[in-house]
């Protein structure tokens, strides 16, 4: 009895241990409107390079339509996470009001940037 009491102390703790902090938070809602994703450009040319068929358009409650389909997402804390739908696995993280970065499978930080374009009627 006693081992079984410690063997499941030590899975609780092994749980909270291994769950990412940034994903920790309050479930929120992203601002309703049209985002659209763009790579930094550079010097030679165009400041931001619009990435053609990654824009996305945030309806109301956890739902979003893209030219492909619909979809939800989940967001906690700042993480996004697009669960159904032709985003689904995609991870992005918000910046600041209307800008969101691409979080790359390795947990970092991307170059893709999506803003938001305007509210939506």
């Amino acid at each position: 009895m006693r081992l079984n009491a410690l063997s499941i102390a030590l899975a609780c703790i092994a749980g909270l241990l291994t769950s990412p902090l940034d994903a920790q938070g309050r479930l929120t809602l992203l601002d309703r409107g049209t985002y659209i994703c763009a790579l930094p450009g550079d010097a030679t040319g165009s400041a931001w390079v619009e990435q053609a068929g990654r824009e996305f358009t945030i309806e109301g409650g956890s739902s979003y339509d893209t030219p492909r389909g619909g979809g939800t997402y989940l967001m906690e804390g700042r993480q996004v996470i697009f669960t159904r739908g032709p985003m689904r696995g995609v991870k992005l993280m918000l910046l600041s009001s209307g800008l969101l970065q691409e979080i790359g499978r390795d947990g970092k930080l991307g170059r893709l940037r999506c803003h938001r374009t305007g509210a939506r009627d």
